[in-house]
Order: C-alpha cells, then sequence, then structure tokens
C-alpha cells in the first residue's frame, strides 16, 4: 500500500476568489477524483478550521494499493485537468508518498 499525502497553502486572493472560496472548490475538485481509477482506497480532503492547529490550508490524505495504481491517478485526465488552477491558487506545496 502507498500513501500519497499533499498539503496546499494558498493564496489570500487569486483566480476572483479569497482563500477560503478557493479551499472549497479544491475540496470538491479532489474528493470528485475518488473513484477515477481502480486502486484507490481512500481519499480524504481536509480544511483547516478555526481553533485547530494548521500551517496550510488543504490537505489530501489519500492510499492506493499500489505504485501503479498511484500513477494512473496522478496521470488521468480528471487529475491533470485540477493543476492548472491549483497552481494559480496555491502559494506553497508539500507532498509525501510512502509505503506500508
Amino acid at each position: 500500500m502507498i500513501k500519497h499525502i499533499v498539503m496546499w497553502k494558498l493564496k489570500d486572493h487569486a483566480e476572483g476568489a479569497d482563500r477560503a472560496t478557493n479551499a472549497r472548490k479544491m475540496k470538491a475538485q479532489l474528493e470528485a477524483c475518488a473513484g477515477i481509477v481502480p486502486g484507490i482506497l481512500k481519499l480524504e480532503v481536509g480544511l483547516a478550521e478555526p481553533g485547530l492547529e494548521a500551517t496550510y490550508d488543504v490537505v489530501l490524505y489519500s492510499e492506493f494499493e499500489s505504485k501503479e495504481a498511484l500513477d494512473a491517478y496522478q496521470s488521468h485526465p480528471q487529475h491533470a485537468a485540477l493543476k492548472p488552477f491549483f497552481g494559480a491558487v496555491r502559494d506553497a506545496r508539500q507532498c509525501m508518498d510512502y509505503t506500508l
């Protein structure tokens, strides 16, 4: 199993919207990718919440049955279509993949 975790820090304003609006849009777009390829075992998207510690605005936690499933997800056209918007609204991105 491979775990794939990505965190984004968003710009205050980008693409005609504020940080909170763009975070919600990212969450909806990522959640729509939950079943796009076989081998996705889990996909969760969290947003920073007032009163809880957070240094980033959006986090993706996902699990894949294999490296091949993760590669298929990353190269899928629906996932690739997210990249221009995500690149435009993000200030920073961190990613880590690891196996269990």
